[in-house]
């Protein structure tokens, strides 16, 4: 079973349905003790890191989370809930993240190295391309369009967590990442047509091969 994990600040409805959409059994909770039962991890988000960290923190989730990361349960962190992976954000001030992923989310300048202007937030269908085609949410899938929403992009050091990238403006966005058990993507996948959907499903395949090993 998949836990969507309910902290005030998810996308909820759209997750939920995706996952009924692909026939997959999930509970939809806050509630560390029945999340602890639950196989696979989804951490979605929308709105502020530093808020949505504050909540984490607050109900005792940020703990919870990170204790069975470190334990190999599975992970999956979709939109601001893939930045919470990383270690910090500068959204409205630094504040610190989970730390699963390293790396630091930073807000697009809007501006390239030429001198070229760009629309902040980055929205809508941009291309993937992946660098890492093995990694468990791509298996399987061709590169393709998803859907995007976001004026932060995480600025990692260590490239070896970048499974796909999309180019906006002049920067490299990492759109799929993950190490381990612990995985994430930028965009929307419920709201990104079948390739967004095939990494859903390919989560809850990697869940399954995972909780039978």
């Amino acid at each position: 079973m998949i836990g969507i994990i309910d902290y005030g600040m998810g996308n909820l409805h759209s997750v939920k349905s995706a996952l009924s959409r692909i026939g997959e059994e999930f509970i939809l909770t806050g509630d560390t003790s029945e999340l602890e039962q639950c196989d696979g991890l989804l951490l979605p988000g929308v709105g502020s890191f530093r808020d949505a960290m504050e909540q984490l923190e607050r109900s005792g989730l940020s703990d919870f989370i990170k204790k069975e990361a470190a334990a190999g349960k599975p992970l999956m962190g979709i939109c601001l809930g893939m930045q919470l992976l990383f270690e910090e954000s500068e959204e409205n001030g630094r504040s610190k993240g989970l730390g699963l992923l390293p790396g630091n989310v930073v807000r697009f300048s809007g501006k390239t190295e030429t001198g070229e202007l760009y629309k902040v937030p980055h929205m809508g269908w941009n291309m993937l391309s992946f660098q890492k085609p093995e990694q468990p949410l791509l298996q399987g899938l061709e590169e393709g369009y998803v859907y995007f929403v976001h004026s932060y992009v995480v600025s990692s050091a260590d490239q070896e967590v970048t499974a796909a990238s999309a180019i906006y403006g002049d920067v490299r966005v990492p759109a799929v990442v993950g190490r381990g058990n612990v995985m994430g993507t930028q965009f929307h996948p419920e709201k990104s047509s079948e390739l967004g959907m095939g990494m859903l499903k390919n989560f809850c395949t990697y869940v399954k091969e995972r909780s039978y090993a």
